[in-house]
C-alpha cells in the first residue's frame, strides 16, 4: 500500500514536472523497410493514409467493427487470447493523447467485443509512445493514452471497474526502423483480457 502511495506521487510529480519533448523526430530515409518487419493492419494504413474521406471511412470502419465483434461473440467458448485477438489498436499522433476521428471505430469495435465476447473478462490497456522523449515522459504519455481510451469505452457502455490501465512508454515498439511510418505503429493503446 505505501509502495503504490510512493509510486503514484512520484508518477504525479513527473507529470507535473515533465514538459514536451524538445527532440525532433529524424528519419532515416535511407532505411527500406521490410515486409517481415512492418505490419500494417488494413484499417489503420487506410485511416493513416487519408483523412479526406473521412465520413466513408467511419461509416465502413463502423460495420467492420460490428462484424468484428459478432464473429467474438460467436467464438465466446475461445480463449482470453482468442478473443483478445478481436480487439484493434488505437494509433495516436506524434505527442498527442486525444482519439483521432479515424480511430474512433476502432473503439466502437472494442466496446463491442467488451461487451460480447468477452464480458466474462477484464480489460487491460498498454499505453506505448515511439521513441522520441524522455523515459518519464513517454511513461505519462503512455498513461494518458490509456485513459483516454479508457473514457471511451466507459462512454459506449463498458464498465470501469472492469477497466485496468497500465504505460509500457517506449519498452514495447512494434516496429524498430527509423521511419515516420514505423514510428506511428509505437503510438497505440493495445489490448489484453484478463480474467
Amino acid at each position: 500500500m505505501k509502495k503504490n502511495v510512493i509510486l503514484s506521487s512520484v508518477a504525479v510529480a513527473m507529470l507535473l514536472f515533465s514538459g514536451c519533448s524538445t527532440n525532433k523526430p529524424t528519419v532515416d530515409e535511407t532505411s527500406k523497410t521490410t515486409a517481415q518487419t512492418v505490419v500494417t493492419p488494413a484499417l489503420e494504413s487506410s485511416s493513416i493514409n487519408s483523412n479526406s474521406n473521412s465520413g466513408a471511412t467511419v461509416a465502413s470502419d463502423a460495420s467492420a467493427a460490428e462484424n468484428a465483434a459478432n464473429n467474438a461473440a460467436s467464438n465466446s467458448g475461445s480463449t482470453a487470447e482468442d478473443i483478445a485477438k478481436n480487439m484493434t489498436s488505437v494509433y495516436f499522433d506524434f505527442d498527442k493523447f486525444d482519439i483521432r476521428e479515424d480511430m474512433k471505430a476502432n473503439v466502437t469495435n472494442d466496446v463491442n467485443v467488451a461487451k460480447a465476447a468477452a464480458a466474462a473478462y477484464s480489460v487491460k490497456l498498454e499505453g506505448n509512445c515511439d521513441e522520441w522523449g524522455s523515459d518519464e515522459y513517454n511513461m505519462a504519455l503512455g498513461l494518458k493514452r490509456a485513459q483516454a481510451v479508457k473514457t471511451g469505452l466507459i462512454s459506449e457502455g463498458v464498465d470501469a471497474a472492469r477497466i485496468s490501465m497500465v504505460s509500457l512508454g517506449k519498452s514495447a515498439p512494434v516496429c524498430t526502423d527509423k521511419t515516420k511510418e514505423c514510428w506511428s505503429k509505437n503510438r497505440r493503446v493495445d489490448f489484453k483480457l484478463l480474467p
